[in-house]
């Protein structure tokens, strides 16, 4: 099976998650499975951005990127957490190769257009070629890719940076141009809860929709449920679940029932 798998957060900042999560890949390759990784890294781009003094804005949980930000969001997707996730991939016996968007021309960006708001260096996933991402697989190498990519000819928008792609929004796109069986946000929950505090199993669109109606799926928890239903449009009838990244064997975890929430399109 083909499973990319996007991780972020608490994964991310420090060694020991980070060395965990490593293992938990090594742990789903050698049950045989293929894993492109994808990856943000909004907390360590905030530290920097602070440590800098630059300004801060935020549109509907999206950061507003000027040129300087831009340069940030690059240095830190691209270069500080790809290379550290390279390094404990590579610690836990996993050949890993680091790639952002220009890599190979893998993913390229489209302006993200929010109404009349401007949110300067923000994209969305564009144009796609994931020959080097098979290759790096068929090799044995596990892809890691960073969401930032370069912006796409024919956009009227500027070209002079790179854009700041969210890693959840990217996920859905990215999975169904690499071909993945299997989409798995790992997080820091075990799953879409719900009123009773108890794990959703399988959730549909619909179900979703009342959900967050009802206030029960709310606060950090909308964007995750948002990035799984655009991802699970993206790509019909794959398994695409949030599901816990803590624990030893987070990932061959995720693809089991009992562990996380599954989305699944609405009965017709």
């Amino acid at each position: 099976m083909r499973i990319l798998v996007k991780v972020g957060g608490a994964q991310l900042e420090e060694p020991g998650p980070r060395a965990q999560l490593a293992r938990s890949v090594a742990g789903a390759r050698r049950a045989g499975h293929e894993i492109v990784l994808v990856h943000g890294g909004g907390n360590q781009i905030r530290d920097l951005v602070r440590r800098l003094g630059l300004p801060e804005q935020y549109h509907e949980g999206l950061r507003v990127t000027d040129a300087a930000t831009a340069d940030v969001v690059l240095m830190v997707l691209a270069g500080l957490v790809n290379k550290e996730l390279v390094h404990a991939l590579e610690s836990a016996g996993v050949r890993a190769c680091g790639l952002s968007g220009a890599d190979g021309a893998t993913f390229q960006a489209t302006k993200h257009r929010a109404g009349s708001r401007d949110l300067g260096y923000v994209g969305c996933i564009g144009r796609t070629d994931v020959r080097l991402v098979d290759t790096l697989l068929r090799d044995g190498l596990l892809p890691v890719l960073a969401t930032a990519a370069p912006l796409q000819d024919g956009e009227d928008a500027p070209a002079d940076r790179f854009y700041n792609v969210n890693a959840d929004v990217a996920a859905g796109p990215l999975a169904r141009a690499v071909r993945a069986d299997a989409l798995l946000f790992l997080t820091d929950v075990p799953g879409v809860l719900d009123a009773a505090r108890a794990r959703i199993p399988l959730l549909t669109p619909a179900r979703a929709a009342a959900l967050r109606l009802a206030g029960v799926i709310s606060g950090g928890m909308i964007p995750k449920v948002e990035a799984a239903l655009a991802a699970l449009a993206e790509n019909p009838g794959r398994v695409v679940k949030i599901a816990p990244a803590a624990g030893p064997d987070a990932v061959l975890a995720a693809l089991a029932d009992q562990t996380g929430t599954r989305f699944v399109e609405d009965s017709a």
